[in-house]
């Protein structure tokens, strides 16, 4: 079925209900906020472009989305994908990919592609997943030690050469700031696990850095202040040639934007005991992404975390994502002065939390007890992720994959059933 979630939901919609959702857009924003910033960031891009992606990225998807409770907006996935596009093809190639990457979304989702996910083998998922993780903790480093360097090679041994060649100009003060954001969020995160603790750990980090004036790099130190209101929409500029050469970014842009709106729907089914409709979710994702980049946003995707967040504050259907994308907008037009004291240290440990707990460690057992079939598509994956690049480790996988499932093609078909995230 391809038509929107929201269509249903509102035919027995109530007041009671609106309470809930309310509730809960409110409580997935402020866990939105600090991570679409340090999303931006690591991707190279500026921290208002992570903003614009979250409120109209996270209101397409609610709004046109096959999940009851999706939230949508810039996700850790694409961090290594999009650093490759600015730094090869400049932000105005990004800007053009997303809108080329929206549009194969829309046929995907036309020609029902949707039901294609249970075909991409697991190990595949994970691989990626697990590589992607290390890519982002890496990528980091800089920020969580305070290190002073000039721009770091792209590669990923490249870049722990320059990590480890700038090791004297370590900021201890930087290091603390890091450390104390981990330890409240994971605090607040077992004590407290409906109180936003993003946002409050990365506040309580920040406003040290503020009130005890430390040397320690800011948002407003490296990007200025943030603007107060949504750019004017408009179109990229297409050109033949400029089309032909962006389209490999588009289609993986697209391929990750489907598989992880799709993977974070079916994590949302198991836990309100929901069926999500798989090809309205890819036509709401190309919708999202093109009009993320009519406003020069990031490329947009379902987030599992925030989706999860999203239910256990009490979100019951997509107009819990469309409160949490008007308060971002409402918090962006009133308080974008505060969010440029929010310390880079402390958003260099948020990511590096989320990329800890991307690479699902306690899965980890399990992946050495999968065959050795699976456990060598998975690590091949992984190593290509790293060392090459996320294109030709999806690529590779999923052709070494299919490959595996006609040698085995007698084998039970659960052994390729679709990913349990």
């Amino acid at each position: 079925m391809r038509h929107p979630k929201i269509l249903t939901t509102l035919r027995t919609y109530s007041w009671p209900l609106f309470a809930a959702d309310a509730m809960a857009g409110v409580t997935v924003a402020m866990v939105a906020i600090p991570l679409s910033l340090a999303i931006a960031i690591a991707s190279g891009a500026t921290p208002a472009q992570g903003l614009v992606t979250a409120i109209i990225g996270g209101f397409f998807v609610s709004l046109l989305g096959g999940s009851r409770v999706q939230i949508g907006g810039p996700t850790g996935a694409f961090i290594v994908v999009v650093y490759g596009v600015i730094a090869r093809h400049g932000y105005d190639g990004l800007v053009l990919a997303t809108f080329m990457a929206g549009i194969i979304l829309l046929i995907a989702g036309y020609f029902r592609i949707g039901n294609l996910i249970a075909f991409i083998p697991e190990a595949v998922v994970n691989g990626f997943t697990i590589g992607i993780a290390i890519i982002i903790g890496t990528s980091q480093l800089k920020d969580f030690l305070g290190l002073s360097t000039g721009a770091l090679p792209a590669d990923f041994f490249g870049k722990l050469a320059g990590l480890f060649a700038a090791r004297g100009t370590l900021n201890p003060w930087a290091v603390g700031v890091g450390l104390v954001t981990i330890v409240l969020i994971v605090v607040f995160r077992r004590a407290w696990p409906k109180l936003p603790g993003l946002i409050v750990a990365v506040a309580i980090g920040s406003a040290l850095v503020a009130l005890a004036h430390l040397p320690v790099d800011t948002i407003n130190g490296r990007f200025g202040a943030l603007p107060n209101r949504l750019p004017a929409p408009h179109l990229p500029v297409f050109t033949l040639a400029r089309v032909t050469e962006l389209l490999p970014s588009a289609l993986i842009i697209a391929f990750l934007a489907g598989v992880e709106s799709l993977l974070s729907a079916m994590v949302a089914d198991r836990m309100i005991e929901g069926h999500h409709r798989p090809n309205a979710e890819v036509l709401a994702q190309g919708v999202a992404n093109i009009a993320s980049s009519l406003f020069g946003g990031l490329p947009a995707t379902g987030a599992i975390a925030r989706t999860a967040t999203n239910i256990r504050a009490g979100g019951k259907t997509p107009v819990a994502g469309i409160v949490h994308a008007l308060v971002i907008l409402g918090l962006m037009m009133l308080a974008a002065p505060l969010a440029g004291y929010l310390a880079m240290p402390a958003m260099a440990a948020l990511l590096i939390l989320t990329a800890w707990n991307m690479s699902e460690p306690h899965k980890w057992r399990g992946y050495m007890a999968a065959r050795p079939s699976d456990r060598l598509l998975l690590l091949l994956t992984l190593v290509l992720t790293v060392t090459v690049d996320l294109t030709v480790a999806i690529g590779v996988g999923v052709s070494v994959g299919m490959a595996l499932r006609l040698r085995d093609r007698g084998a039970p078909r659960a052994d390729w059933k679709t990913p349990d995230r």
